[in-house]
């Protein structure tokens, strides 16, 4: 294969299609020669001529254009590679079945190079049973399929159906045909690298809950998006991926293990039955430290205006230090601490304390407050090593967050 690729980007009809402008962008400037196979719904979101010059090519989308040259049949014979983004509920349900009853269907059947799809579509559809089959089906002809995310959708709607950022789309498709993009962090990539194939890594997430009573609880702001973002990079780079999700206000990713946990202890049981068999272990979860003495069978009811209510409590094991002193050698146990402190050496210091109480390989320290942290889209962190060492600090998305992590796991 030459050096510059020939690239076929589909953009099929969703409102992501104007992301596909990115993809299309990026790869033009990595040197490769890129035709774009628009559908009609497609060019309703992004105009002709905005596709025409961005990747320098006439956009082809009508299936009886060029028929003297065999032109459906001809652009997926030439391809290197051919990248779907967005790709629809309908499209992906089309590519499934081997409908070619448009450009971009015939193309794919005529062609025998990677296919890479980043599906783009809401919760509901990306949920249905339809959808889980055909992702499943085009898995198992070797289709990558990078994302979807889980953040914002069209509207108020938020979950797992966001396409993935351009960045992420590309070094993932150009991995496939063990091609590195020069500028962009593979390490930001979902699919971009298989560093972590053969592991088993086990994830805690989201936020443990200590009942009251049956209607009220102690807990806590943290939604697992974190965790979420760990287990979806771990996944993307070959692991097996176990997560025990407490509360998690995200979607974890399909091919994820999954078992969910209520309280502290529930989380410990489940955290000992999974240790046994995991080669690595990280405890992102925010984990109560105390829980009610007394867990009341009725609901508190208020009294006397003015009256104060007494809650006794007692303290809940302390999970990561018993994993770490049980640990296998082989093992690597990655501890979090979520800090209030606003200076930036006394949070070290302070995390550099934890660590060695904890008796963890790693510590992920990060400042948490009012509006930082929890349940927010972007996390800044300072990771430690036994002995008090930092190792890696990080700030941006919390999936390219969770690759900073992996990548110094997948160092050890």
């Amino acid at each position: 294969m030459s050096t510059r690729l020939t690239i076929v980007v589909g953009v099929t009809g969703g409102i992501a299609a104007y992301k596909a402008v990115g993809v299309i962008r990026a790869l033009v400037l990595e040197g490769h020669s890129v035709h774009v196979v628009a559908t009609d719904a497609a060019l309703r979101f992004v105009g002709k001529p905005t596709l025409e010059a961005i990747s320098r090519n006439p956009v082809a989308t009508d299936l009886y254009e060029g028929v003297a040259e065999v032109r459906h049949v001809a652009i997926g014979q030439s391809a290197d590679l051919i990248v779907i983004a967005p790709a629809t509920a309908n499209t992906i349900a089309k590519l499934a079945a081997g409908l070619a009853d448009d450009l971009l269907g015939n193309t794919v059947l005529a062609s025998t190079a990677p296919l890479v799809i980043a599906p783009a579509m809401h919760t509901e559809m990306w949920r249905n049973p339809a959808t889980v089959a055909n992702i499943a089906t085009l898995r198992k002809r070797g289709v990558t399929i990078v994302g979807p995310a889980v953040g914002q959708l069209t509207g108020a709607d938020s979950g797992p159906g966001r396409m993935v950022e351009p960045q992420a789309i590309v070094v993932a498709a150009l991995s496939t045909v063990g091609r590195r993009v020069s500028e962009l962090p593979v390490s930001d990539a979902p699919g971009a690298r298989q560093d972590l194939e053969g592991r088993r890594i086990l994830i805690t997430a989201g936020g443990t809950r200590e009942p009251l009573d049956p209607v009220r609880f102690l807990g806590n702001r943290s939604s697992g998006r974190q965790g979420v973002a760990l287990a979806t990079a771990a996944l993307a780079r070959g692991a097996t991926v176990t997560l025990l999700a407490a509360h998690l206000d995200v979607e974890p990713p399909t091919d994820v293990e999954v078992h969910e946990v209520g309280t502290a202890r529930e989380l410990e049981s489940a955290v000992k039955d999974a240790s046994a068999s995991a080669d690595v272990i990280i405890m992102a979860a925010a984990v109560a430290d105390y829980r009610p003495l007394e867990v009341r069978e009725k609901k508190i009811k208020k009294s006397k205006s003015g009256e104060r209510l007494v809650l006794e409590l007692e303290q809940n094991p302390d999970i990561l230090a018993g994993l770490a002193a049980s640990k296998r050698p082989d093992q690597i146990v990655v501890g979090f601490a979520a800090e209030t402190e606003a200076d930036p050496s006394a949070l070290i210091e302070v995390g550099r304390e934890k660590l060695a109480r904890k008796g963890c390989d790693y510590l992920v320290l990060n400042h948490v407050g009012w509006s930082e942290g929890f349940a927010t889209e972007r996390n800044e962190v300072v990771m430690l090593r036994s002995g008090g060492d930092i190792v890696m600090e990080a700030f941006g998305s919390k999936l390219s967050v969770a690759n900073r992590i992996l990548d110094i796991i997948a160092s050890r």
